[in-house]
């Protein structure tokens, strides 16, 4: 069994991002991330502190767009017209969730798919969809730079993914079908789930249900990939019984210091690349 360190890995990708960033100053350009938070959801707030801290770290440029909660979808759809047309903005970031009333899906469609840093354009999906270079949401990718890094092999596996967000569960299911594995999705309709979920070979959850999946619902040395994040009173837990799971896999990844850094590496990632490409 081996725990997949996330936080060793993102540092790592990180560190050669850095240089990148650099390098891309030379020759004058300045990569440049613009975030738009609307609302005053607490765990956006966090998760928008560490991507500016991030973007700090990297030297690139960052900026933040804070909207009320009683922004409407004109307001908000203008706002990211207005970061389209800069050539200062390399990318953009709408963090969701966004108040009840605003069309989210309606906003990521306005997002130009050359800033797209978060994958979520329809047009992003289309292209991975048919296995065409794109930007990749952050999550997914991440998990497959984990694989690449470990040498999993993912060819002729099964894969089980819990979840079927377009955050995460669907994006991860093409990551991985573009890589030649079976893909099963189960989500909160799905009958029999640990029958299904003991063929996996590698196990993917995304559900936010805390010490959900349990050491019976998991196949001898099986890959478990946990990218549930669940705050509680005691502090921060996954899907994953990680303690009675663990000693049944061969490689595991721990929350916290599992995927959650490697999230916000390949968005830094996606914005060196979105900067390049702008340049070219």
């Amino acid at each position: 069994m081996e725990i997949i360190d996330g936080k060793a890995l993102a540092k790592n990708i990180r560190e050669n991002l850095k240089k990148d960033v650099e390098q891309l100053k030379e020759k004058g350009v300045y990569p440049k991330l613009a975030v738009i938070l609307v609302g005053n959801d607490k765990a956006s707030q966090i998760y928008v502190k560490s991507k500016n801290k991030a973007c700090t770290e990297l030297g690139i440029d960052y900026e933040e767009v804070l909207l009320g909660e009683n922004t409407t979808m004109k307001e908000l759809l203008d706002i990211i017209d207005e970061l389209n047309e800069r050539k200062d903005i390399s990318g953009i970031l709408l963090q969701s969730p966004i108040p009840e009333g605003l069309d989210i899906n309606e906003a990521f469609r306005r997002i130009s798919p050359s800033k797209d840093v978060d994958g979520f354009n329809p047009v992003s999906m289309g292209k991975l969809c048919l296995n065409q270079d794109t930007f990749v949401s952050c999550t997914p990718y991440g998990i497959m730079k984990m694989f690449e890094t470990y040498n999993i092999e993912i060819k002729g596996k099964h894969a089980v993914i819990l979840g079927r967000s377009n955050i995460v569960g669907k994006p991860m299911a093409l990551n991985l079908l573009n890589r030649d594995a079976t893909i099963t999705i189960c989500h909160s309709k799905t009958k029999n789930l640990s029958e299904i979920t003991k063929q996996a070979d590698i196990l993917i959850s995304a559900i936010g249900k805390k010490n959900f999946v349990t050491a019976d619902m998991v196949k001898p040395g099986a890959v478990v990939i946990d990218v549930g994040i669940n705050r509680t009173e005691d502090g921060l837990f996954g899907d994953v019984d990680f303690e009675n799971v663990k000693e049944k896999t061969s490689y595991i990844t721990p929350v916290p210091g599992g995927v959650g850094p490697m999230t916000v590496a390949m968005l830094m990632n996606n914005v060196v690349k979105a900067a390049k490409q702008q340049q070219e």
